[in-house]
């Protein structure tokens, strides 16, 4: 004999089945590193001139105003923070520029090819500079796109994106310059390696391959942050690139995420390439230390 049976029960089990399911859904898909929530972003839309931005940088650390450049043209811009109006700086001819970093009152950009421009800070709010030095052949022929200066130790980090030394193995290798201040020169120092194998370690559905677009240190914890637009990830070394932390990025969120920077109270921006559909854009995640709300 068919059994039949009443609507409502059939729906309170459907329920259930729902339910049920959704508990297997994996939770907290999308992680952030302590102290910033990527669920909450404080979103600053860019003018066309900035549809394809890469790197960003602050002087001093002082974020009121945002220093970026754009894979195209040779400029420099310049902006107040949540101001759309741009003001720029010829730097150089059309080209891949995918990166910049401030320290030591001077602006240094990274060319995809590893080549190096820089010029005085005060260059910075003119139309264009004749006080440009390009740096080529310091690092090996490859794709870069990511550059951090530190100030403290007088030393540029540029990180490979891809490099032909890294094609076989499961690693990122990067290069060290010093900056001399006095003869305004850089120099090869030396190389690092990050062990894309530790990903594993992190999380088990992670690809041991990576593409750096974006590198920057935290202040406080002194960790490296560096951002992959291709893998759509974030991580997070310590002092000596061990990966401690790995961070999966929302796409609706982080369109193609390009630049990197914090600013002086800790609080991280991140850099948007824009597409056909969306704007470019940088975003800001406000720092709060642990315990507070």
């Amino acid at each position: 004999m068919k059994r039949i049976y009443p609507e409502g029960f059939i729906a309170l089990m459907l329920l259930i089945l729902f339910s049920s399911s959704a508990c297997k859904t994996p939770k907290n898909k999308y992680t952030s590193p302590q102290g910033y929530d990527f669920l909450k972003p404080d979103k600053f839309t860019m003018p066309s001139s900035l549809l394809e931005i890469s790197g960003i940088a602050f002087y001093q650390m002082n974020s009121d105003t945002v220093y970026s450049i754009q894979d195209e043209d040779g400029k420099l811009f310049r902006q107040k923070w949540d101001v759309k109006k741009q003001k720029n700086m010829k730097f150089g001819p059309k080209g891949d520029y995918e990166d910049l970093a401030i320290f030591h009152e001077r602006v240094f950009i990274l060319k995809s090819n590893g080549a190096i421009y820089s010029f005085p800070f005060e260059e910075s709010v003119k139309e264009e500079s004749d006080k440009v030095k390009e740096t080529k052949r310091l690092i090996p022929k490859a794709e870069y796109e990511s550059l951090y200066a530190d100030e403290q130790n007088n030393k540029l980090y540029v990180l490979c994106k891809n490099c032909p030394v890294d094609k076989k193995n499961k690693q990122v290798t990067g290069y060290i310059l010093n900056y001399e201040v006095t003869s305004d020169s850089i120099s090869l120092a030396d190389s690092f390696k990050v062990d894309l194998n530790q990903l594993k370690t992190i999380n088990t559905k992670l690809k041991t391959s990576l593409s750096p677009s974006a590198l920057t240190k935290n202040p406080r914890t002194n960790e490296w942050y560096i951002l992959s637009s291709a893998n759509k990830l974030l991580i997070v070394t310590d002092a000596s690139w061990k990966i401690k932390e790995a961070h999966k990025l929302n796409s609706s969120t982080f369109n193609q995420p390009e630049g990197l920077a914090f600013d002086k109270d800790l609080n991280l921006f991140i850099s948007n390439e824009g597409d056909e559909i969306t704007d470019g854009n940088v975003i800001k995640f406000t720092y709060k230390a642990k315990g507070k709300k």
